[in-house]
């Protein structure tokens, strides 16, 4: 079974991948690289994957490699993780935090591919209003996220503040 190894702090610059399997041509020829590269402009994305046939050359490739020097950066290479399914390693989006309805909104204006997003949001303030806006009896009330908490309790207190002031 293939073990893949990721290569981190590779330069950002035009590398490919005939470049990164010559630094490794002392490996053998059992291994395979990729150098993941930015759509828009071509260049390394400062990371790649060098897959080797077993866990036991992987091991010996990894203390040989790992803290190489290569265009004056030094490489970093560790077993992969194991990728979601029907994702490859150049279209997996960034994680992404998960953000309760009824959080603060934020400053900056939403992007417009996320219509499906703005709609739910809509749907959501519908439904709360027409239970009356009191969900604290739910048990499937979502809770707010936890870095956002202190904004949170500011914005109330200063909703409170308005509200109190005639």
């Amino acid at each position: 079974m293939s073990i893949r190894l990721y290569v981190g702090n590779l330069p950002k610059e035009e590398i490919d991948r005939q470049e990164l399997q010559t630094v490794f041509a002392e490996a053998g020829d059992s291994i395979s690289t990729k150098v993941i590269k930015d759509r828009k402009t071509g260049k390394c994305r400062g990371f790649g994957f060098v897959t080797v046939p077993n866990d036991e050359q992987a091991d010996q490739f990894i203390e040989k490699f790992n803290g190489y020097v290569f265009k004056e950066s030094a490489l970093k290479i560790e077993k992969a993780l194991p990728r979601s399914k029907g994702q490859g390693e150049e279209d997996a989006p960034p994680p992404q935090p998960v953000i309760a309805a009824n959080r603060a909104p934020s400053s900056s204006p939403a992007p417009s591919g996320d219509k499906g997003r703005r709609n739910n949001k809509k749907r959501n303030r519908g439904a709360s209003s027409s239970s009356g806006g009191n969900t604290s009896g739910n048990s499937d009330t979502v809770q707010p996220d936890p870095r956002w908490a202190q904004e949170l309790e500011k914005l109330k207190q200063m909703l409170a503040a308005q509200t109190t002031n005639p």
